[in-house]
């Protein structure tokens, strides 16, 4: 096989229950734990052939979900929004301390940056 595509590895995590469970298995044994074909067909009783054409029809089927349901791309782009608006609450917040000098406005921006800081950890 070629060089592996590890945004597979994150595919299966979004859409990893609609794949057969030995699909699933041996996807996560390919990306996960980065184990050869043929190690995988010792550890699954299937050839190595069977584990080629296993590993290409679950990539097949999780790129075809997220080509329609597009979670990844939504869940990549929401994580960045998420660092933007860390970045500006914690933008303003400086600005704020040197020149303003608000508790109001030093509690709503600490209050976002928590916030979005959890959302982040929460999505890791």
């Amino acid at each position: 096989m070629k060089e592996k595509n590890y945004e597979v590895s994150l595919l299966l995590d979004f859409y990893g229950q609609v794949l057969t469970e030995k699909q699933r298995e041996v996807i996560e044994l390919y990306y996960d734990e980065d184990l050869s074909l043929a190690e995988i067909a010792e550890h699954t009783g299937i050839t190595r052939q069977g584990v080629r054409d296993c590993i290409k029809r679950g990539e097949a089927v999780l790129f075809e979900m997220e080509q329609k349901l597009g979670l990844s791309a939504r869940f990549a782009h929401m994580k960045g929004s998420l660092q933007e608006i860390i970045r500006s609450a914690k933008e303003i917040g400086d600005y704020n301390e040197r020149y303003c000098c608000s508790q109001k406005i030093a509690g709503c921006t600490r209050s976002i940056v928590e916030t979005a800081e959890k959302l982040c950890e929460d999505d890791a």
